[in-house]
Protein backbone atom coordinates (compact mmCIF):
# COMPACT_ATOMS: atom_id res chain seq x y z
CA UNK A 1 0.00 0.00 0.00
CA UNK A 2 1.26 3.46 -0.82
CA UNK A 3 2.09 5.83 2.01
CA UNK A 4 -0.58 8.32 0.94
CA UNK A 5 -3.27 5.60 0.83
CA UNK A 6 -2.15 4.33 4.25
CA UNK A 7 -2.45 7.85 5.67
CA UNK A 8 -5.99 8.24 4.34
CA UNK A 9 -6.96 4.75 5.57
CA UNK A 10 -5.54 5.56 9.02
CA UNK A 11 -7.69 8.71 9.12
CA UNK A 12 -10.69 6.54 8.16
CA UNK A 13 -9.92 4.36 11.17
CA UNK A 14 -9.72 7.38 13.45
CA UNK A 15 -13.10 8.61 12.19
CA UNK A 16 -14.55 5.12 12.80
CA UNK A 17 -13.15 5.19 16.34
CA UNK A 18 -14.77 8.60 16.85
CA UNK A 19 -18.06 7.13 15.58
CA UNK A 20 -17.87 4.35 18.15
CA UNK A 21 -17.24 6.83 20.97
CA UNK A 22 -20.16 8.94 19.72
CA UNK A 23 -22.26 5.78 19.82
CA UNK A 24 -21.54 5.48 23.55
CA UNK A 25 -22.66 9.12 24.03
CA UNK A 26 -25.82 8.41 22.04
CA UNK A 27 -26.51 5.25 24.07
CA UNK A 28 -26.03 7.14 27.35
CA UNK A 29 -28.55 9.76 26.25
CA UNK A 30 -31.01 7.09 25.15
CA UNK A 31 -30.76 5.43 28.56
CA UNK A 32 -31.33 8.62 30.54
CA UNK A 33 -33.81 10.61 28.41
CA UNK A 34 -37.50 10.36 29.37
CA UNK A 35 -38.40 9.51 25.75
CA UNK A 36 -35.33 7.26 25.38
CA UNK A 37 -34.06 9.28 22.41
CA UNK A 38 -30.71 10.98 22.05
CA UNK A 39 -30.63 14.62 21.03
CA UNK A 40 -31.06 14.74 17.23
CA UNK A 41 -27.57 16.15 16.68
CA UNK A 42 -25.97 13.47 18.87
CA UNK A 43 -27.72 10.91 16.68
CA UNK A 44 -26.66 12.75 13.51
CA UNK A 45 -23.03 13.04 14.69
CA UNK A 46 -22.90 9.30 15.38
CA UNK A 47 -24.42 8.32 12.04
CA UNK A 48 -22.40 10.87 10.07
CA UNK A 49 -19.14 9.68 11.62
CA UNK A 50 -19.98 6.09 10.68
CA UNK A 51 -20.83 7.13 7.12
CA UNK A 52 -17.80 9.39 6.73
CA UNK A 53 -15.42 6.73 8.06
CA UNK A 54 -16.40 4.41 5.22
CA UNK A 55 -16.40 7.26 2.69
CA UNK A 56 -12.85 8.05 3.80
CA UNK A 57 -11.87 4.38 3.41
CA UNK A 58 -13.17 4.55 -0.17
CA UNK A 59 -11.06 7.66 -0.73
CA UNK A 60 -8.05 5.59 0.40
CA UNK A 61 -8.82 3.01 -2.29
CA UNK A 62 -9.09 5.72 -4.95
CA UNK A 63 -5.78 7.18 -3.75
CA UNK A 64 -4.11 3.76 -3.86
CA UNK A 65 -4.97 3.21 -7.51
CA UNK A 66 -4.72 6.79 -8.76
CA UNK A 67 -2.34 7.78 -11.55
CA UNK A 68 -1.75 11.21 -9.99
CA UNK A 69 1.31 12.15 -7.92
CA UNK A 70 1.15 11.51 -4.19
CA UNK A 71 0.89 15.21 -3.27
CA UNK A 72 -2.15 15.69 -5.53
CA UNK A 73 -3.87 12.57 -4.18
CA UNK A 74 -3.29 13.72 -0.58
CA UNK A 75 -4.65 17.20 -1.28
CA UNK A 76 -7.63 15.81 -3.22
CA UNK A 77 -8.44 13.37 -0.40
CA UNK A 78 -7.67 15.86 2.35
CA UNK A 79 -10.18 18.45 1.21
CA UNK A 80 -13.28 16.25 1.56
CA UNK A 81 -11.89 14.75 4.76
CA UNK A 82 -11.58 18.22 6.31
CA UNK A 83 -15.20 18.89 5.40
CA UNK A 84 -16.28 15.47 6.75
CA UNK A 85 -14.60 16.27 10.07
CA UNK A 86 -15.99 19.80 10.09
CA UNK A 87 -19.51 18.45 9.69
CA UNK A 88 -19.06 15.89 12.47
CA UNK A 89 -17.62 18.52 14.83
CA UNK A 90 -20.50 20.88 14.01
CA UNK A 91 -23.00 18.14 14.85
CA UNK A 92 -21.17 17.36 18.10
CA UNK A 93 -21.29 21.06 19.01
CA UNK A 94 -25.03 21.27 18.42
CA UNK A 95 -25.50 18.05 20.39
CA UNK A 96 -23.51 19.38 23.34
CA UNK A 97 -25.19 22.79 23.34
CA UNK A 98 -28.66 21.43 22.51
CA UNK A 99 -29.19 24.74 20.73
CA UNK A 100 -31.10 23.49 17.69
CA UNK A 101 -32.70 20.48 16.12
CA UNK A 102 -32.26 21.93 12.62
CA UNK A 103 -29.21 24.04 11.82
CA UNK A 104 -30.79 25.03 8.50
CA UNK A 105 -33.97 26.48 10.02
CA UNK A 106 -32.46 29.98 10.07
CA UNK A 107 -29.44 29.92 7.74
CA UNK A 108 -27.14 32.93 7.74
CA UNK A 109 -24.55 34.03 5.20
CA UNK A 110 -21.77 32.07 6.92
CA UNK A 111 -23.77 28.84 6.73
CA UNK A 112 -24.56 29.40 3.05
CA UNK A 113 -20.90 30.11 2.26
CA UNK A 114 -19.68 27.10 4.24
CA UNK A 115 -22.18 24.86 2.45
CA UNK A 116 -21.03 26.18 -0.94
CA UNK A 117 -17.41 25.48 0.04
CA UNK A 118 -18.35 22.01 1.29
CA UNK A 119 -20.14 21.17 -1.96
CA UNK A 120 -17.25 22.38 -4.12
CA UNK A 121 -14.58 20.82 -1.91
CA UNK A 122 -16.17 17.41 -1.51
CA UNK A 123 -17.28 17.02 -5.13
CA UNK A 124 -14.05 18.54 -6.44
CA UNK A 125 -11.77 16.34 -4.34
CA UNK A 126 -13.64 13.16 -5.18
CA UNK A 127 -13.73 14.08 -8.88
CA UNK A 128 -9.94 14.54 -8.95
CA UNK A 129 -9.46 11.15 -7.26
CA UNK A 130 -12.00 9.38 -9.46
CA UNK A 131 -10.36 10.71 -12.63
CA UNK A 132 -6.95 9.70 -11.26
CA UNK A 133 -8.33 6.22 -10.58
CA UNK A 134 -9.81 5.96 -14.09
CA UNK A 135 -6.57 7.12 -15.72
CA UNK A 136 -4.56 4.69 -13.60
CA UNK A 137 -6.80 1.70 -14.20
CA UNK A 138 -8.14 2.21 -17.70
CA UNK A 139 -5.40 4.31 -19.28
Amino acid sequence: MSTEAAIVLFVAGLILLLALVLGVWKYQQMLTAPDHLAHPYVDIAHRAALMYSFATALLAALVQFSAWPAWLDLVAAGIPIVFFLGAILTYIGHGMRRDTTNQFAHPDRALRLSMAALILGEIGGVTVLLIGFAVGQFG
